[in-house]
């Protein structure tokens, strides 16, 4: 996002003529916006300098300009299916190399994104939701088995055990298979490769075309042999589960080798599959892993929003340290859910997203977009966009999603997921995860933070907090109880 990626091709289509918006200061003659700017960071460099720039502003690269939209009207505007469609650019294109026409890196005129969300849409209902949830409670008692062999013990990595949480849990649920996360010493070898074409990815974003194929040979030949290794594990599971007799499960797997679309009667070819696969496997558990990581820091910093959460948990599960959540009980934990909707909002971990025009447009009466120009939607700024959020969106204050809250702003004031046909398909079931695996940890353990720790987030596909540990114990539910009366009295 807002990079040198392929400055030579960002010319006709996508240049949007920005006359008259206004820009970060010290920019300077050629080199553009790129005081300030460092390849790791573009999410915050985002925020940091669209703080005060107003709803519409534009950052340039050398003569390339790019246009970042953050206000909620604007937003609103960009939302609208008939004038606008999803772009894929910039860091998503590079992301093609593992996702190729998949769900998340299809360019709007393949074919196979709207075939394979056809096809997929039952794996999304609420029934196919109750049949991952007893995967999800199992994968989750996984991560608490691990919790309290190191309970009282040194601090715990959060983003790094949530990650494990997230990935088997779609492994399992999706595919029927366990990476074994909560049994090795070293991550998967799937695991290490996908960081490694991540890594990779990240880095195309900022060299100049040509570049990187004179100064990166041997970056480019790791990455050959990461995707290589990615693409055997998932060819792997699918030779597995195509084999005759084999049975075929309704998960995602399933669907995609046995049902033909409902209109066309069309299949998924193999390779799409493959890369629908892939697709599930990083996005889906790299979003929820950062959400949860989120999640209990904000949570760790407010005691009182803690000690509500926790009276919600106990007031659901009871005194009972072992648990059986149901798939209904989950659904009752709403202040939890709560709690994930603003630290999704403070940091949504699918960071930004694209849209482009369909026809020459306006947007704001002062925008002029040509057929195929595009745009940038950051989510931070969003999502702090003070004439929706009130005059402190930096705060953390789980009630701004209390039930009516919602229609006191507008509607696309709030996009975590995305926007449009083209939004995250599996947004239940990640929210569901998330509540339950929240609910789970704040029933079971006593959270303590680093009192020194200052929130650093890290930048890949997703952003997740950085460097984050917990101590933790098991909760004194005894004394507890008398906490929970008094945060419950309290709310």
């Amino acid at each position: 996002m807002l990079t040198l990626l392929e400055l030579s091709s960002i010319v006709g289509s996508g240049a949007v003529d920005t006359t008259g918006l206004p820009h970060p200061p010290w920019r300077i003659p050629f080199l553009g916006d790129l005081i300030g700017v460092h390849p790791r960071t573009p999410v915050q460099d985002t925020l940091r300098f669209g703080r005060g720039l107003g709803p519409i502003f534009t950052r340039k690269f050398f003569s390339r300009p790019i246009v970042i939209v953050q206000g909620a009207d604007l937003v609103g505007e960009l939302a609208d299916e008939k004038r606008f469609a999803k772009h894929v650019g910039l860091g998503v294109r590079e992301l093609r190399q593992i996702g190729g026409d998949g769900l998340f890196t299809a360019h709007n005129d393949e074919p196979n994104w709207q075939r394979a969300h056809d096809i997929l849409m039952p794996a999304f209902t609420q029934k196919s939701m109750q049949g991952y949830h007893p995967v999800m409670v199992d994968v989750a008692r996984q991560l608490t088995a691990a919790w309290d062999a190191r309970a009282g013990g040194p601090p715990v990595d959060v983003a790094a055990d949530m990650t494990k949480l997230t990935l088997e849990t779609i492994g399992q649920t999706g595919f029927g298979y366990s990476f074994g996360s909560f049994d090795r010493s070293e991550p998967h070898p799937y695991v290490s490769a996908m960081v490694g074409a991540l890594r990779f990815a990240q880095r195309q974003v900022f060299y100049l075309p040509g570049i990187s194929k004179i100064l990166g040979r041997k970056a480019i030949q790791r990455n050959a042999v990461d995707l290589a290794t990615m693409n055997a594990l998932v060819d792997d599971v699918i030779a597995e589960r195509s084999k005759p007799g084999a049975g075929q499960a309704q998960d995602l797997l399933g669907l995609m080798l046995s049902v033909r679309h409902p209109e066309t009667g069309e299949r998924l070819d193999p390779l799409n599959i493959r890369y629908q696969v892939h697709t599930f496997l990083v996005a889906g558990h790299e979003t929820t892993s950062g959400a949860l990581s989120f999640a209990l820091y904000y949570l760790t910093r407010h005691p009182a929003a803690l000690a509500q959460a926790q009276a919600e948990v106990d007031r659901v599960w009871g005194d009972d340290p072992e648990p059986d959540p149901t798939f209904q009980q989950v659904t009752k934990l709403r202040y939890v859910r709560r709690v994930l909707d603003e630290s999704l909002r403070l940091w949504p971990t699918a960071p930004a997203y694209f849209r482009e025009a369909r026809e020459d447009t306006v947007i704001g009466g002062r925008l002029k977009m040509n057929k195929g120009d595009w745009v940038i939607v950051p989510l931070p700024l969003l999502h702090r966009d003070p004439t929706v959020w009130g005059d402190d969106p930096e705060a953390f204050e789980p009630d701004r999603f209390a039930p009516g809250r919602a229609k006191e702003r507008p509607p696309h004031a709030y996009k975590p997921f995305g926007t449009g046909e083209r939004a995250c398909i599996g947004r239940q079931f990640a929210i569901h995860e998330a509540t339950l695996v929240l609910g789970l940890l704040l029933h079971r353990y006593e959270l303590k933070p680093d009192p020194g720790y200052q929130l650093r987030v890290t930048e890949l596909l997703t952003v997740k907090p950085a460097g984050f540990t917990l101590e933790i114990s098991r909760r004194d539910r005894s004394r507890d109880t008398a906490a929970a009366a008094t945060a419950e009295s309290s709310a």
